[in-house]
Order: structure tokens, then C-alpha cells, then sequence
């Protein structure tokens, strides 16, 4: 059972600030991964520590911090926008479902991608400094 959506709102909010818009169905999802050209950056939402500590952080720090970023910013919530979040995860192939998670992708194809066991345990400062990376080897003109 998902959690009550006045839990959530705020973890919901820390990104949607930042410009990330929401995908709620998987309708959403294929309207705009299956469709989008450009580099969209895929944020796995979650109510875990992790998240809140080091994942939503780090994303806030790599998109203040970095010259080169996405241009299209993307969120499902696991656990609470499931068809959405499992129609996300079928565009991370290879990759088992783990949430939070980050995810680039390219002209609908994944080309990078951090998973939970890569950022549990880390801080917002490391973790933003592998989204820098990533944004500037895949996202640079």
C-alpha cells in the first residue's frame, strides 16, 4: 500500500523545484522517453534515507554545480506511481529494479546509470560529482 501522498509531497516537491517534472502514469513515461531526443536525466524517487540524506541532495548540487546538464529532467516515485516507475525501470535494461536510483538516457536509450548500492552510504558531494560526470560525458554539446 502506497504511502499517504501528505508523506510524500515534500520528497516530491525537492525535485519538482529543480525543474523535474513527474511522470505519474506509464502513459507519461512513454510520452516522453519513448519520444525525447535530447539527454533526460531519470530520478527514481523514494521515502528512504538514502534518498532524502544523499540522492535528492546530490541532484540539487550536480544541477546548481555543473556548466553541462540534461536538459530534460525526469521523476517516477517507486512505491507510490508504480505503473510509472515500472514502465521507467523497462528503459533500464540490464539493470535490476532499485530505488532511489538515477538514470541518463539518450534518444530513449540508457546510457548511464547509478543504482541504490552506489549511493547508500555515500555523501551528496561524491555523488554529485559522478552525475557532473556523467552529465558532462554524455550531455555535452
Amino acid at each position: 500500500m502506497p504511502y499517504p501522498d501528505l508523506l510524500v509531497q515534500p520528497m516530491r516537491d525537492d525535485l519538482v523545484r529543480l525543474g523535474f517534472q513527474e511522470l505519474r502514469t506509464a502513459q507519461d513515461v512513454d510520452g516522453l522517453l519513448a519520444q525525447e531526443e535530447d539527454p533526460v536525466l531519470v530520478v527514481v524517487n523514494s521515502v528512504c534515507g538514502c534518498a532524502a540524506g544523499s540522492m535528492r541532495p546530490a541532484v540539487g548540487l550536480s544541477l546548481q554545480n555543473s556548466e553541462t546538464k540534461p536538459p530534460v529532467l525526469a521523476t517516477v516515485f517507486a512505491g507510490q506511481d508504480l505503473e510509472a516507475t515500472e514502465k521507467a525501470r523497462e528503459y533500464f535494461a540490464g539493470y535490476p529494479p532499485s530505488s532511489p536510483s538515477i538514470a541518463l538516457l539518450k534518444g530513449g536509450k540508457l546510457v548511464w546509470m547509478l543504482e541504490r548500492h552506489q549511493i547508500e552510504g555515500r555523501g551528496a558531494e561524491e555523488i554529485s560529482q559522478d552525475l557532473a560526470q556523467a552529465y558532462q560525458e554524455h550531455c555535452a554539446a
